[in-house]
């Protein structure tokens, strides 16, 4: 009966049969009896340090022990012996390389198998090349790092199309290579008397996990070394991913149908279409690119211009030409926001509200109560997508009764109807309809107070706040009414929240008490709406703080130009002893606004062309601008553009 000794790692047991050149390995078995079983099954072998295990050469000899672990040991009078390895798995190479020799042998096919020493010794790796298939499979059992495995890749695909990697055990490089080519395979070695069998794994990323099989019970074929679980996936011909790198900031582009598409692009993917467009990153100018749309969205039309609204990337693959912009959902820019692209000419804008219709003859048939509410449902809905508004007496006047001289109480009741229930993916279309002055329905606070909006009981239809919860509202209208319907930010619920939006480190109202302070340095200015602006901004910079535009938009009350064009008539007039007051607004994550290069080139000043250098101009004039309003006045930086 056997007994169990502890292995030793300082003994040697592995050797090579026959003679000091020979790659026979055999690994000396540790158990007494084991070792008199073998010596009797081989009793003509002679043991050697062979110089295929890094050893010195010189005969060896197996030591029988009953009460230690048996090994080999050298023959006295030899050379001196400086093998670095002599585990049980300092001969692994040996036996992968038997194991393919004798796998080629049986299914037929020629290849040449080889061990490589890559610096550390001959068992670094072992190499199989199949001409035929113009592949090569290395088996690596030296240690690796991304830098050398790329360029031992390139050496070994130099005369052939494949190099599949097996490696020993899991690291960085099975997760590159299951990235790149969405498979790895690996290796192991288990004892089994005097040998060491080999066992080839496979993990894709349908299942990962690690499947073993037996090297025995693998097939070399064209296709390469293929496992029984792997016999009816040919994981080795799938397409691999290419590599994606984020693109900063948004991308703008607008649909090139002329273009031609390469048919046999190598970045056409399941589920994806590729199209030709002319393409604006931020910062940059326009390029002519390929883009990767999902295959399941209707191609937009390409009179339009679109924004990403997800991060796009750009697609690249190794060794191949060429690169193709990825992304999977965008919204249309309006006329006046494509426009200043450069992707589009500049269209107007359509009128603000609808004609008044012609004075229809009466009706024969009038229309229920409930008829009428899906009709100026339909007519409201219709009308979002072009962003335009209708006077209640021009509806009034097309459908006549019950609409007709309907009283202000019922009016409200009427347009709940219309836009109940309240819902966030569902537009309130009652803000699209104005009194005859242009102005809001006097009875829209009420009809919102009915759905549920939150604060707009009581309150008056000049209201600021409730201008501007109309104004998003009606954006959102249009996003969510167009054909295919787009992405918009979640509807406020409540008005008393929307009136405060958050301040950087002072309330608005007390904004608001810096302003007047401030009105003495403006005393005898006619009140217009760009004194104003100009009033809000001193205010804002006074405290060495900055507004967003949606705080701007609450706190000022003439609303009949639009903002960006105050700003350039602001900053039009600046000198080089005052500061540019507009880099005091800001968009709502903090940013430069978008047309803060139009405001620097409407003062007479260069507009830098990188994003980078335009953030760091932006910063310096809000600096001067916090030093031009101190308490008491700063030297004023210099300004950098």
């Amino acid at each position: 009966m056997s007994t169990s000794v502890p292995y030793d790692h300082r003994l040697v047991q592995t050797a090579v049969v026959g003679d000091a050149h020979s790659d026979h390995p055999v690994i000396l078995p540790m158990d007494a009896a084991e070792l008199d079983a073998w010596r009797r099954r081989h009793p003509h072998y002679t043991y050697w340090c062979g110089y295929e295990l890094g050893g010195c050469g010189g005969k060896l000899m197996d030591r029988l022990y009953h009460d230690k672990v048996c090994h080999f040991a050298h023959v006295s009078g030899g050379p001196t012996c400086g093998r670095a390895a002599t585990g049980e798995s300092s001969a692994d190479h040996l036996f992968i390389k038997r194991g393919l020799r004798n796998l080629l042998g049986k299914h037929g096919q020629r290849g040449t198998v080889a061990t490589r020493d890559l610096g550390s010794g001959p068992g670094d790796a072992v190499d199989l090349h199949l001409p035929a298939a113009r592949r090569r499979l290395r088996f690596q059992l030296s240690r690796l790092y991304y830098r050398g495995w790329r360029a031992a890749n390139l050496a070994l695909a130099d005369d052939v199309d494949e190099v599949d990697w097996l490696f020993g055990t899991d690291g960085p490089l099975t997760e590159e290579l299951l990235a790149r080519k969405g498979y790895s395979l690996r290796f192991r070695l288990e004892t089994v008397g005097g040998e060491r069998r080999v066992h080839i794994g496979t993990r894709t990323h349908d299942e990962p996990s690690v499947h073993w099989h037996p090297l025995e019970d693998c097939r070399i074929t064209q296709g390469g070394l293929l496992t029984p679980s792997t016999e009816t996936v040919r994981v080795s011909g799938r397409c691999p991913k290419p590599f994606a790198f984020p693109i900063d900031g948004p991308v703008l582009f607008a649909l090139a149908p002329e273009a031609p598409v390469p048919d046999d692009s190598s970045f056409a993917g399941e589920g994806r279409r590729l199209v030709a467009a002319d393409v604006k990153p931020s910062g940059s100018p326009i390029v002519r690119a390929i883009l990767s749309l999902p295959n399941d969205t209707e191609l937009p039309p390409a009179k339009h211009v679109y924004r990403a609204t997800d991060h796009a990337r750009l697609l690249v693959r190794e060794g191949v030409g060429g690169w193709v912009v990825s992304l999977n959902r965008f919204v249309r820019l309006n006329a006046h926001e494509a426009a200043r692209t450069g992707l589009a000419q500049a269209l107007p804008e359509p009128p603000d509200t609808m004609p008044t219709p012609a004075p229809r003859a009466k009706q024969s048939v009038t229309l229920t109560r409930n008829r009428a509410v899906v009709r100026v449902r339909e007519l409201l809905t219709n009308a979002a997508p072009r962003g335009r508004t209708m006077r209640w007496s021009a509806l009034a006047a097309q459908l006549g009764a019950p609409l007709v001289d309907m009283p202000q109480n019922e009016r409200a009741a009427f347009l709940v109807e219309v836009d109940s229930p309240l819902q966030d993916n569902k537009p309130v279309v009652s803000i699209l309809l104005r009194e005859d002055d242009g102005g809001l329905l006097r009875c829209l606070p009420a009809v919102l107070d009915k759905l549920g909006v939150k604060g707009t009981g009581g309150m008056s239809a000049d209201s600021s706040a409730l201008r501007a919860w109309a104004e998003r509202e009606r954006e959102r209208t249009m996003a969510l009414c167009v054909t295919p319907s787009r992405e918009t930010s979640p509807r406020k619920p409540d008005m008393a929240k929307a009136e405060q939006p958050k301040a950087p480190a002072s309330s608005l109202e007390e904004r608001r008490r810096a302003t007047q302070e401030k009105e003495r340095k403006t005393a005898g200015r006619q009140a217009t709406p760009h004194t104003e602006i100009e009033q809000l901004l001193i205010a804002a910079a006074c405290q060495q703080q900055a507004f967003t535009t949606a705080e701007l938009e609450l706190l000022r009350s003439d609303h009949r130009m639009d903002l960006s064009v105050l700003l350039m008539r602001i900053d039009r007039a600046a000198t080089g002893s005052t500061p540019l007051l507009s880099s005091l607004v800001t968009d709502e994550d903090g940013a430069p606004l978008p047309y803060f290069r139009d405001v620097l080139r409407a003062a007479g000043y260069r507009a830098p062309q990188t994003d980078k250098a335009l953030k760091l101009a932006w910063r310096r004039e809000q600096e001067r601008a916090y030093a031009a309003y101190a308490d008491p006045p700063q030297p004023l930086p210099e300004r950098l553009v």
